[in-house]
């Protein structure tokens, strides 16, 4: 397992961080991991006016849509998932209707976008991402704001599968290897029999998997890298490693100093 991580490491090279670039899809993450979502849609709008054929636009809209929706709710908060009594006894959350009804609109756009060239080129990268980004942005929502983890199962079952056809045949897209770190750490955390059934139900349950997967995003990847990283620094919380959590987070922090979480959470490990 070691090799085969070195290996999709090495493939993963040329990916480059966010903050050397500067594209408004690029601007419009920079603001969103620095919770300025009202920047974040107006350079996502900027993209979408550009490039009128491009389902990133929208998807990212619905990104930025979703995260603005988990500040208010504080479902960002890093305990939130380190705690599985409080994810298991959470309460369905009050969701913002004309939140709720931008977000799908958003997807439902990319969603349209992206059938199109897929019609056409079922091998179009970009188009394949933003569906990936599409089933995992819709499973977040039903499952950390609607309760809803079935169906959150099956778009992160649906967006694994095709995350792993975008890197077999693109090993160089780091940042698709997330959904599958995602689905596979994720799920390894599950009790032994229902792990079993998850796999008999064609989901994937390997947490070392997972975590390479993820760390070759939080290494290598494009929009989804920091996002990663903080995936990682909850994985090292579980794990009780909280030398490695505080690095991660403060690195976060020095990165994008407006998003308070980070230096909230990095002020609590302290």
């Amino acid at each position: 397992m070691r090799v085969v991580s070195l290996l999709l490491t090495l493939t993963c090279l040329h990916g480059e961080s966010i903050l050397r670039q500067d594209t408004p899809l690029d601007a419009g993450f920079r603001h969103m991991y620095n919770l300025q979502f009202d920047a974040a849609h107006q350079a996502f709008g900027e993209w979408e006016r550009q490039h009128p054929d491009d389902p990133l636009g929208p998807v990212f809209d619905a990104a930025a849509y979703l995260f603005s929706e988990f500040e208010r709710l504080h479902v960002l908060e890093l305990e939130f998932f380190n705690d599985d009594s409080k994810f298991l006894t959470r309460q369905k959350l009050r969701a913002d209707p004309a939140v709720k009804q931008s977000f799908d609109a958003a997807l439902a756009r990319g969603e349209e976008l992206a059938g199109r060239i897929l019609e056409r080129s079922p091998q179009d990268r970009n188009a394949m991402f933003a569906e990936i980004l599409r089933s995992g942005l819709n499973a977040d929502y039903l499952a950390l704001i609607e309760k809803k983890n079935l169906a959150a199962l099956r778009d992160a079952k649906n967006g694994r599968e095709l995350a792993e056809k975008l890197v077999a045949a693109d090993p160089n897209f780091c940042d698709a290897y997330l959904a599958i770190g995602v689905e596979n750490y994720l799920l390894s955390l599950k009790p032994a029999p229902v792990r079993w059934l998850l796999r008999m139900s064609g989901a994937q349950t390997d947490k070392e998997v997972g975590i390479a997967r993820v760390s070759l995003t939080a290494e290598r990847g494009h929009y989804l890298l920091p996002y990663a990283r903080v995936l990682l620094a909850v994985a090292a919380l579980r794990d009780k490693n909280l030398n490695r959590a505080k690095e991660i987070l403060a690195d976060l922090s020095r990165e994008f100093p407006y998003n308070r979480l980070y230096a909230q959470q990095l002020a609590r490990l302290r």
